[in-house]
């Protein structure tokens, strides 16, 4: 070859090593719909560029092109939807032509959302599958990628904020499927957080109401008294089976006594009034690999997983920085609600201080605490039980909590998968009582799933570790399939 050609090929050798470590991304085949909004490359002229959004909406996007950094001085005009001489997208949401880099910039908008989270997204649609309410309804705007476009359109002020996009906001469930299968790694939660605390602060969500039953649940003995009565309700037949909610106690076991500080278990406020019964198991397990436990001292009763889901920010930094307080010093902390736990482990985002990191680092859920200590387990006193695995999603795509659920029960059961690929079950958090038609028709694919499982097995268990999936699934399952704590389960099978 000339001079010219081999430096040709050295250069362009270089653009493909550097890009080989990113995802490839067919741009032109984003299972067929065309990508919405705005890509602003910075330092470029204005070029106009006609999209088509998801809800529907024709409209020009602003691109620019200007001269390129680095290896190249070639003018690029860069369009959404097409590779253009070698695009690729970053994770931090840059765009990368030949050797230089531009930033993708998102327009001041009233959503506050992170211009880098929000551009991360390349539209691929591989989350469809994953999305519980987009496989219901089939319908684009309740999918993760028909909301993130609604989210940039808003964000850059190309639409405003109306029913219709509130309505896309509040029916999802915040299960989080679609984080695990992004390739791209899209923050899809903390862009659902921050647009519902948007919404949330000019009162376009969360009503009144909403907020008053949410300042129930701190104070602990008045969410006692009140679940006392609801069971009572429920007995009388006074509560309306639409929402679907599972048989509470009216008595409970007595709260527990600590017995040393070698962890803390958190009972938090839902799951102390309603399955207290699971902290007495957890606390007998903790007790049988050997260990003692501390309880939180007063103040530190509700994480505020409920309350971000809702969008009330400033409440569930207050509340965070309550349980911090509770449980001071290095000791593990024991969280045996799936919700809670994912909340509590996001102290350290939540509130940005080093000791919220700290705090954040300490907390285990109860089956990882368990699972490094299973071998310390006694063994078992009755015959082994068949148990399907329901994993609630805030442990198993939040957390990424998945081989210790097994690992624990496997130690005195028979362990069966369900076929769905850990597809919600619909509960999240309120969402089963303030969207109970979707919620409802997202449980019977779960409920499906289950019965698939149990036919090809003697199963009588489902084991869910969180309270509101239990519960959720317990409405309808009858009193043929139990559905109990992964903890209850490996206690009552030890005999403890």
């Amino acid at each position: 070859h000339s001079d010219g050609a081999a430096w040709f090929w050295t250069i362009v050798a270089g653009v493909h090593f550097e890009l080989a470590e990113q995802p490839e991304v067919d741009m032109a085949n984003f299972a067929g719909r065309p990508v919405v909004k705005e890509m602003l490359a910075v330092g470029l002229n204005l070029v106009e560029n006609g999209t088509i959004d998801t809800l529907g909406v024709t409209s020009k996007t602003s691109l620019r092109t200007g001269d390129a950094h680095g290896s190249t001085s070639e003018k690029l005009s860069v369009v959404p939807g097409n590779l253009v001489n070698g695009v690729s997208f970053w994770h931090e949401g840059s765009v990368r032509v030949d050797r230089s880099a531009y930033a993708v910039v998102v327009l001041d908008g009233v959503l506050n959302l992170d211009p880098g989270k929000l551009s991360t997204c390349v539209s691929c649609g591989l989350c469809l599958p994953h999305c519980p309410t987009f496989r219901v309804s089939g319908e684009e705007a309740y999918s993760p990628r028909g909301r993130i476009d609604a989210m940039r359109a808003v964000e850059s002020g190309e639409l405003p904020i109306d029913k219709t996009f509130v309505d896309f906001m509040e029916t999802c469930v915040q299960c989080r499927g679609c984080e695990p299968a992004c390739p791209s790694g899209v923050q899809f939660g903390d862009l659902m957080e921050g647009t519902r605390s948007a919404l949330a602060s000019s009162k376009r969500i969360t009503p009144w109401w909403q907020r008053m039953g949410f300042q129930v649940l701190p104070r602990h003995r008045l969410l006692l008294a009140g679940s006392s009565l609801l069971a009572v309700a429920q007995r009388l037949r006074l509560v309306p089976k639409r929402l679907g909610l599972a048989t509470l106690p009216i008595r409970r076991p007595a709260r527990l006594a600590a017995t040393g500080s070698d962890v803390w278990l958190f009972t938090g406020c839902v799951m102390d009034a309603w399955q207290r019964q699971t902290h007495v198991n957890t606390a007998k397990l903790i007790t049988a690999v050997g260990e003692s436990y501390a309880i939180p001292s007063a103040g530190g009763g509700c994480c505020g997983a409920l309350h971000v889901h809702a969008g009330l920010e400033d409440e569930t930094r207050r509340l965070a920085a309550d349980v911090m307080a509770s449980m001071p010093g290095d000791a593990p902390i024991v969280v045996n609600s799936a919700g809670c736990g994912a909340a509590m482990k996001d102290y350290g985002h939540l509130i940005g201080t080093p000791d919220a990191v700290a705090f954040s680092m300490r907390v285990l859920d109860v089956n990882e605490y368990l699972a490094e200590r299973v071998d310390r387990l006694p063994s078992m006193a009755s015959p082994r039980p068949t148990v399907i695995v329901q994993d609630p999603c805030h442990l198993r795509h939040v957390q990424r909590v998945v081989d210790p659920v097994r690992t624990l029960l496997g130690h005195v059961a028979s362990v069966v998968e369900l076929d769905d690929d850990g597809l919600c079950c619909g509960a999240g958090g309120a969402y089963s009582a303030l969207q109970p038609d979707l919620a409802g028709q997202i449980r019977e694919r779960k409920v499906a799933s289950i019965a698939r499982a149990t036919s090809r097995s003697d199963a009588s268990l489902v084991a869910s570790a969180n309270p509101g999936c239990s519960m959720h699934l317990s409405a309808v399952l009858g009193d043929d399939l139990e559905v109990r704590h992964p903890v209850d389960i490996v206690a009552d099978a030890l005999g403890l």
